[in-house]
């Protein structure tokens, strides 16, 4: 665990009372333009734990980049135990060229924990993880759903583990599903270093979304009282709802290739055997209806209407009784 008093980023010891922001170097643009990734760090003049908050590590999954804005302008940081360090945009590359991947076509998130010596993308895992990670005992990683599909907020988190379930449940999204942790995704490498992370997913690919935005701010200083991080007394605010947990969910996919009409919204609750939308052949105009298999919650929709056969279509999770 990190040592509460010392903390020590990219050679530089950030003093507690200290609000900093600290640019780590980067590999530069092929053009000598030379690139940094910014980190904002906030050191509380009270001991407490250490806590990350990052975003954009796919380059066009915005919406963490606003959460983490907002985030910073919080009065309640200006009384803090422990520390904070947001990182609103780990893939820089990605996010000048609107692209969830780096130049080298790796997705940074199968690329963790990296190496120095390794391609682009290991690299720059490897900076996340000895500059951000190794000083921290917690994190909240910030995604959306990719490219023509949407999201509805939700929490993905290994919730067997009693203390992440915890603070999934203070997080308060709409949704806590309990999510494998893929080899190669930050979330795996951070366990393996005891670092207990949840990640949030919420809206759309190159989009803002203010009711994500808004759950992923709230959720975030949630998650800071729970920890007592935070000098306050009384919730930052209340759930509009008590979360719904989640062990399993399905992609429920296109039969046929057509022209797809969804009937079921983001967040619906559909049942078994229910017509949540429908395929049409633009030819022949025939219509085949899309199925729900089992009853769960719309949790991921794909938002572009042009399908082939075997495409995604819902997100649906599983409810616990």
């Amino acid at each position: 665990m990190p040592d509460t008093d010392k903390l020590l980023i990219s050679g530089q010891q950030i003093k507690p009372g200290c609000r900093i922001r600290i640019d780590l170097p980067l590999p530069a643009l092929y053009s000598g333009t030379a690139l940094t990734m910014p980190v904002h760090v906030i050191h509380g003049n009270k001991p407490g734990p250490r806590l990350f908050v990052s975003a954009a590590i796919h380059g066009n999954e915005l919406n963490g980049i606003e959460v983490i804005r907002r985030l910073m302008l919080q009065p309640a940081l200006k009384i803090l135990r422990g520390a904070l360090l947001m990182v609103p945009m780990v893939n820089v590359y990605g996010v000048l060229d609107k692209t969830r991947y780096l130049p080298d076509r790796r997705d940074l998130n199968r690329c963790f924990p990296g190496s120095p010596e390794g391609s682009l993308a290991a690299r720059l895992a490897d900076l996340f993880m000895s500059e951000i990670v190794a000083n921290c005992r917690y994190g909240i990683d910030l995604h959306t759903a990719t490219v023509h599909r949407n999201n509805l907020p939700q929490i993905r988190a290994n919730l067997d583990d009693a203390h992440t379930l915890a603070l999934a449940q203070a997080f308060a999204a709409p949704l806590l599903l309990n999510s494998r942790r893929p080899d190669g995704s930050l979330r795996k490498s951070a366990a393996e270093k005891n670092v207990t992370m949840l990640l949030y997913e919420a809206g759309e690919a190159l989009r803002f979304d203010e009711n994500c935005i808004l759950t992923g701010v709230q959720g975030i200083i949630r998650v800071m009282q729970h920890l007592d991080m935070l000098d306050c007394d009384k919730p930052f605010t209340e759930p509009v709802q008590e979360p719904r947990i989640a062990h399993s969910s399905t992609w429920l996919r296109a039969s046929v290739s057509g022209i797809f009409r969804s009937s079921a919204a983001l967040g619906a609750l559909v049942k078994r055997d229910a017509n949540v939308g429908v395929i049409n052949n633009p030819a022949s105009h025939t219509e085949t209806k899309v199925i729900a298999p089992f009853t769960g919650l719309v949790i991921g929709r794909s938002e572009l209407p042009l399908v082939y056969e075997g495409d995604a279509l819902f997100h649906i999770a599983r409810l616990e009784e």
